[in-house]
């Protein structure tokens, strides 16, 4: 079955950086469109970026597209969210996610799930 986990989350203070991954297994990764989205509790998920299956159109919400990169390894099976002058609002849990159909910002397009990875920006 399809298989979505992602590492790399931590705690970092404002300004620092970290790298985020999500390995899929169980599916033909190379075919499937990716996104991130994150996550504060009680509040809705927030689409973070998405990339398409070749890895060469890639969309950001508007208030990490300067901070952070989306990018794939289809070698690999993986996909990296490499985040860069982090804030204290970029804390929340941070999960990827896969579609077969094209380049979504909606959750509900997403059918494929990873379990999250928690990352915390100090002031």
């Amino acid at each position: 079955q399809v298989l979505l986990v992602e590492s790399g989350g931590g705690s970092v203070q404002t300004g620092g950086s970290l790298r985020l991954s999500c390995a899929g297994t169980g599916f033909i990764f190379r075919f499937y469109y990716m996104a991130w989205f994150r996550q504060v509790p009680g509040k809705e998920r927030e689409w973070v970026g998405s990339i398409n299956h070749r890895g060469n159109e890639i969309f950001y919400t508007e208030n990490v597209k300067d901070r952070f990169t989306i990018s794939r390894d289809n070698e690999k099976s993986t996909l990296y969210l490499q985040m860069s002058s982090l804030k204290p609002e970029d804390t929340a849990m941070y999960y990827c996610a896969a579609n077969s159909d094209g380049l979504y910002a909606d959750s509900r397009r997403f059918p494929y799930w990873g379990q999250g990875t928690r990352v915390t920006v100090s002031s």
